[in-house]
């Protein structure tokens, strides 16, 4: 057969339901083969997009998202993308044309190097010369994304290899039954845990998975230990838990600390350094700590656990579970007392509104399983902060490579994989505008995500930093267009939240519309430094 056609019969056996790029000239064989396919076709009005769905939709379900893009611009465009799948830890396989292997007219039009380009930012990347091996490469390739750690891998599919014919045939995709972890590290691993005073449970990416839900639960439960979760983690273990002792927000101390400050032993669980640094939780070095995941730990100088238990992790949470004793912790109970009194959200009625109440009234407009995404910004840090999550992946955000722009493709990639939950995404007004022409993606395929837009008219996190740091109000201010007509010349609804407006009710009847829906939404940012410098350098742990 046709070997673009033998690459897409291959995907559709690794499970793939969605392709998410902006085709090229060198793509066309691909592009064709994909029109006869069970494949859904997502063409995107950036690369860069394109990447953010597939990630998402990696994060989400497990299974690797697929991106896809031309050679030259059209790859430069994914990179950022890419680099964000391969932080995050979220399965994603990117393929990318290429000109002709044999006979390249073009010259050196467009042309790079595609591969070497993207080897630092994926855990593999590599063109394919021969027809006969994409079966092979290509099953390689999702193994390799989806295995432990996650991240993202690339392929290159030259024009004259797509168009060429070939004999090779699909390859059977097989299950990876992941190891029990080290039995005497287990036991290792109950005896400090059972030695420990106040021993806290850190909870992070890794552990926002469907097979580790359950038994971290059932541990959480029958051990009595309480739970911090990082940004990337929230959602795990129920804000509603009595266990739970909410979320980090900020890279700095912050009420959360009070628990960690007192823990003698922190139990992390699918933790990574890149997300929440342990210096932030571990400056004196002298946390004892267990390292729970299914791949050993990226030891740094303020992270070097004691015990790593690698293996599947549902696995050694239940085999733990029963070793560890359980206890009483008067001390994280009455810090979760503590933390519910401070880390509250109001819907007070100023104008324009403070960030606390955006956080209270997008909690009360959505469902315990509704999906919220957010950009990149000091709202993050927010809602990361004051938004009760209480269930697995309804809390999509970066903190790994933190970039702008990925809020509103994460949503409308949120959206196709569950089309029955309600799916908002909150951003700037400045991350908002760098990936805003997918408005038209979203109401072309008729994805009704609804959108709002914090708006201060700057880069607001920035600001922040930059007083902070003793400089004068310098080169963050912008003007933005008028959100509403932006909106509707897209063919979605567009509303502004005015004085006197119930940003409540406003977001009740964008859901009842059934289309996007743009909200912008003006914000007086005036509380961050008060709450993010001042406030936090000068709290006492009143317990």
């Amino acid at each position: 057969m046709k070997a673009s056609d033998l690459f897409v019969r291959q995907l559709e056996e690794e499970g793939v339901e969605f392709i998410f790029g902006l085709p090229g000239e060198e793509n066309l064989d691909f592009l064709e083969s994909l029109r006869t396919s069970h494949i859904r076709l997502v063409v995107t009005r950036h690369e860069q997009a394109a990447a953010f769905m597939a990630a998402t939709y990696g994060r989400l379900t497990g299974k690797a998202g697929v991106c896809f893009s031309t050679l030259g611009p059209g790859a430069t465009n994914l990179v950022t993308g890419i680099a964000h799948a391969q932080l995050i830890g979220a399965p994603l396989v990117a393929i990318t044309g290429q000109k002709a292997i044999r006979d390249n007219w073009q010259a050196s039009f467009q042309l790079i190097d595609v591969v070497s380009m993207m080897k630092p930012i994926t855990k593999s990347a590599e063109t394919i010369a021969d027809p006969g091996t994409i079966p092979t490469v290509v099953r390689n390739a999702f193994k390799h994304a989806q295995a432990e750690r996650p991240g993202a891998v690339h392929i290159e599919l030259p024009e004259d290899v797509a168009g060429s014919d070939t004999e090779a045939k699909v390859q059977k995709a097989a299950r990876v039954r992941r190891p029990d972890p080290d039995v005497p590290t287990i036991e290792g691993a109950a005896e400090l845990i059972n030695a420990s005073k106040h021993p806290l449970l850190i909870l992070s990416a890794g552990a926002n998975r469907k097979l580790i839900w359950k038994e971290l639960r059932e541990f959480v439960e029958s051990t009595g230990i309480y739970v911090v979760h990082t940004q990337m983690g929230k959602g795990v273990l129920s804000d509603d838990s009595s266990y739970s002792l909410f979320a980090t927000g900020i890279h700095k101390r912050d009420y959360v600390n009070c628990g960690i400050d007192r823990a003698d032993l922190i139990i992390t669980v699918g933790y990574s350094i890149v997300e929440y640094p342990p210096y932030v939780w571990n400056p004196g070095l002298d946390k004892k700590i267990i390292h729970i995941d299914f791949v050993e730990a990226n030891v740094d100088r303020y992270y070097d656990p004691q015990f790593e238990v690698v293996g599947d992790v549902s696995v050694a949470l239940r085999q733990l579970a029963a070793k560890v004793r359980r206890r009483e912790d008067s001390l994280f109970r009455g810090l979760r007392s503590f933390l519910l009194d401070k880390l509250s959200a109001s819907c007070d009625r100023n104008y324009p509104l403070l960030p606390q109440e955006i956080v209270c009234h997008v909690r009360k407009a959505l469902a315990a399983d509704d999906i919220l995404t957010l950009d990149n910004g000091i709202y993050k840090l927010w809602f990361s902060r004051l938004y009760r999550t209480f269930k697995p992946n309804t809390f999509i955000l970066d903190n790994a490579l933190a970039t702008m722009g990925a809020g509103l493709p994460a949503a409308i990639a949120a959206k196709l994989v569950h089309p029955e939950r309600r799916v908002l995404a909150v951003v700037g007004d400045g991350g908002f505008m760098m990936n805003a022409q997918e408005l038209e993606t979203a109401v072309r395929l008729n994805v009704p995500v609804v959108v709002l837009i914090v708006n201060d008219n700057a880069f607001g996190f920035i600001k922040w930093k930059q007083r902070n740091a003793g400089f004068p109000d310098f080169g963050l201010d912008y003007t933005n267009p008028d959100f509403v007509k932006f909106a509707e010349a897209h063919g979605a609804a567009g509303i502004k939240v005015g004085r006197g407006d119930d940003l409540g009710e406003i977001l009740k009847k964008a859901f009842e519309l059934q289309k996007v829906t743009v909200i912008e939404c003006p914000v007086d940012y005036s509380v961050n430094y008060e709450a993010f410098s001042k406030e936090i350098e000068d709290f006492v742990c009143e317990m």
